[in-house]
């Protein structure tokens, strides 16, 4: 830094098995990354969204087009944010969490995200732009670098985006959480964890790897991970969320056209409706005028979703990985 709970949109990339070195990782990352936007209906990403534990509350309360459909948990649950603290989101994207973290941290706090994709720190300073959010910013960086100095933070969350770090680099990821938070500190973090050994094959699968499926670590690596950078009171916990979500949100119509009922209310003429479904204009319907943002042919979550088990023939997510709740805490002495 944004998603086997293989998120959709990255699977439309070769499945060819090459050997993975970190800077191809994050460039097909940040290939199949950066172009994400908010489906045409945004209904997609809602139900997403609500599947991992956030309410309709939390949903209404952000920017129109924060919520990309690339969680897998609710991360803030666990965060248990206070008035006046500084939390910091690992993988902020177009601030989804960010924006939620800011109402709980309120005035005297501060709500910091950090994205290593341009695109995604761009669309997230238009979506503040939009927003009174003083207590918001958002830091181009790799979570593996972060530009901001020791001790700032006294909680860091990220939703979905530790999977994503190369194997070879994800213990700089945890130390330089270490590093960020205040003493007494903690983490809170939403992941994906692989749930048994991966196939050879599949470790070697770059789809699958930007996918969230082979960069995922098992409990015994996080822990690892965890333990090295010195944080205490490790709990991890099997949140038990069917990954499937991914693919049955984009079955129940969440197309541009969307379904029957949606089609009423939507920016889409008759004319655009009757052309808009077709496979190479999916998120061209609604065009400059609307209010919505996922249009003029921009990838969403929704609209690869279907592509996913014809690309690698996984059919059931949960066989393979699950999501996860971290939590770790910085001890007050080192």
């Amino acid at each position: 830094m944004t998603k086997h709970v293989i998120h959709p949109q990255y699977l439309a990339s070769s499945a060819t098995f090459v050997t993975m070195e970190s800077k191809e990782i994050y460039d097909q990352v940040n290939k199949q990354y950066g172009p994400i936007d908010k489906s045409s209906t945004g209904q997609y990403e809602q139900t997403v969204a609500k599947a991992f534990g956030y309410t309709e509350e939390e949903l209404a309360g952000i920017p129109d087009c924060t919520n990309l459909g690339l969680s897998c948990g609710n991360p803030l649950a666990l965060a248990k944010l206070r008035e006046g603290e500084t939390v910091i989101d690992l993988g902020s994207g177009a601030g989804f969490d960010v924006f939620i973290a800011a109402k709980r941290v309120g005035l005297s706090g501060k709500s910091i995200g950090v994205d290593m994709n341009k695109n995604m720190i761009e669309k997230a300073n238009a979506n503040k732009a939009k927003t009174n959010a003083e207590n918001v910013e958002f830091v181009e960086g790799a979570i593996t670098s972060i530009p901001l100095p020791d001790n700032t933070a006294d909680c860091i969350i990220s939703n979905c985006v530790i999977n994503l770090v190369p194997a070879a680099e994800k213990q700089l990821a945890f130390n330089e959480m270490y590093r960020l938070l205040k003493p007494g500190g903690r983490v809170a973090i939403s992941d994906i964890l692989a749930r048994k050994e991966l196939t050879k094959d599949m470790k070697k699968n770059i789809a699958l790897y930007v996918g969230c499926i082979s960069g995922a670590s098992q409990v015994s690596e996080y822990e690892t991970y965890l333990k090295k950078a010195n944080f205490g009171d490790l709990l991890i916990i099997d949140s038990k969320n069917d990954l499937n979500v991914y693919l049955t949100a984009a079955e129940n119509g969440t197309s541009c056209c969307g379904t029957a009922a949606e089609k009423v209310s939507s920016c889409c003429s008759a004319e655009k409706q009757a052309t808009c479904c077709k496979p190479n204009q999916k998120e061209s319907c609604c065009q400059s005028g609307s209010s919505t943002c996922g249009c003029q042919n921009k990838t969403s979550m929704a609209s690869e979703a279907k592509n996913l088990a014809a690309s690698i023939g996984i059919m059931d997510f949960n066989e393979w990985a699950g999501s996860f709740q971290v939590y770790a805490v910085k001890p007050m002495t080192s």
